[in-house]
């Protein structure tokens, strides 16, 4: 996640009013294989039940396409220079029939009159990311009575770490960056 640290440039070079110029590291650069009826991700939004592997999945196919910034609200329209604001009007557009493209035919109505990527990402957020007690309790139980016997040492550990990566997923250990919080992180890690 180099681009969090360091600056964007979110100007761009015109060729004496020409059309505008921008790099292949400028958020606001496409691809010619960004395309709104292209597919980011095999795995569909069906609801709560599966929205912390989607929402992973997409983070991080977002990030690989330098598109990240457009859901979780580092690239807001006001952040560059009107001159680029019908390209951020596409690269939005592009983002949004990315997810649109994600999710399930059921949840997709209500989706088609979302302006912005942002603004659909939070609301689907909202609507699906609830840590469901019980599907913790699964996980637990699952991890608790998943035996090498039954399969083997490969498969074994691959579900292991398959139900602790959820796990965290849903219940991330809470900290801060003071010492008595790197304590109890090394000791939940443990």
């Amino acid at each position: 996640m180099a681009i969090e640290s360091e600056e964007i440039d979110t100007s761009a070079a015109t060729d004496g009013g020409g059309p505008i110029l921008i790099d292949q590291h400028h958020p606001l650069f496409l691809q010619p294989c960004d395309t709104p009826g292209s597919s980011l991700i095999s795995v569909k939004l069906t609801g709560p039940e599966n929205y912390t592997m989607w929402s992973s999945t997409m983070r991080v196919s977002l990030l690989g396409k330098s598109k990240l910034g457009f859901v979780d609200s580092k690239y807001p329209k006001e952040k560059f220079d009107i001159t680029l604001h019908e390209l951020w009007g596409k690269c939005n557009a592009i983002v949004l029939s990315w997810i649109m493209n994600s999710v399930r035919a059921e949840l997709f109505s209500g989706m088609v009159y979302a302006s912005s990527a942002h603004k659909m990402w939070m609301d689907l957020k909202e609507r699906f990311d609830k840590i469901n007690g019980s599907h913790v309790l699964y996980l637990h139980k699952h991890i608790a009575t998943l035996t090498p016997v039954i399969s083997s040492m490969s498969t074994y550990f691959s579900k292991l770490k398959q139900h602790w990566a959820e796990f965290d997923a849903l219940m991330p250990c809470p900290g801060c960056g003071c010492e008595e919080s790197k304590k109890y992180v090394e000791h939940f890690q443990y």
